[in-house]
């Protein structure tokens, strides 16, 4: 076999070895921890915040360059006033308290959703912690607040519907790396795995253009028991999964 028909036959079986450069993950489950024990929900996402530094510091040693954790949907301002500012005030915390060690950890930290409806000073905290990592590649942290895919892919579509108003772009112009550069994510690579924990099997509108081809692992563990432990045997199955996006299983 030549050179250039063995990238091809790459390109369409995957190594299984590779490893799970992009993990996405779905934290489900803090409430109910926190009920469980009969304390009220935001001891849950408290303690939620801090398995958040726990996996965010094992990440890189597993092979995870980008690591994408969806914190506050759009629909969870459907939850009551108390846990909603609770919430935005961990989220104020967490950043604060965590720039200095993300920075000396060589970690970029940056945000996707509409940021339209944060607390001012929330926003400026994630524009300031943003600009201040983003020299730093060891692992690329996203954090989705006020994020929802379908409000992701209503703002793109706005967004080309207008430059093709305004003649700025063709209507056959329009093609799936258009889409993709519109979308909030389009700097960063389509997610390899997705997890889900606390043992719900859908993707409450997370990631749904990026995760097309994506793997889904979905543990019953509540998120604030889920450790680096279990992650690292998440990642471990998904380099045993050959992905052919469409092609056919070697012989």
């Amino acid at each position: 076999m030549g050179a250039g028909e063995k990238d091809k036959a790459d390109r369409l079986h995957p190594e299984a070895t590779k490893p799970a450069a992009h993990v996405a993950i779905i934290m489900d489950g803090n409430g109910r921890w926190a009920t469980q024990k009969g304390w009220p929900r935001l001891v849950g996402h408290r303690k939620g915040a801090e398995r958040v530094k726990e996996i965010v510091r094992c990440a890189p040693d597993l092979g995870i360059k980008w690591l994408t954790i969806y914190a506050f949907s759009t629909e969870n301002w459907k939850r009551s006033t108390e846990e909603v500012l609770g919430l935005m005030s961990i989220f104020a915390r967490y950043i604060e308290r965590e720039a200095d060690r993300l920075a000396a950890e060589s970690v970029r930290m940056r945000f996707i959703g509409d940021r339209s409806r944060l607390d001012p000073r929330l926003q400026r905290l994630m524009a300031g912690i943003e600009a201040r990592t983003a020299p730093f590649s060891r692992l690329n942290l996203t954090v989705a607040i006020n994020y929802g895919g379908r409000d992701e892919l209503t703002r793109a579509v706005r967004a080309i519907a207008q430059e093709v108003a305004e003649g700025r772009i063709a209507a056959g112009d329009v093609t799936d790396a258009l889409i993709s550069a519109r979308l909030d994510t389009a700097d960063l690579p389509d997610p390899d795995l997705v997890i889900r924990t606390s043992g719900e099997t859908r993707t409450s509108n997370f990631l749904p253009w990026q995760a097309a081809y994506a793997e889904f692992e979905f543990t019953r563990t509540l998120w604030p028991d889920f450790t680096p432990a279990e992650l690292a045997q998440i990642v471990s199955r998904f380099g045993n999964r050959e992905r052919r996006y469409g092609g056919v299983a070697r012989a």
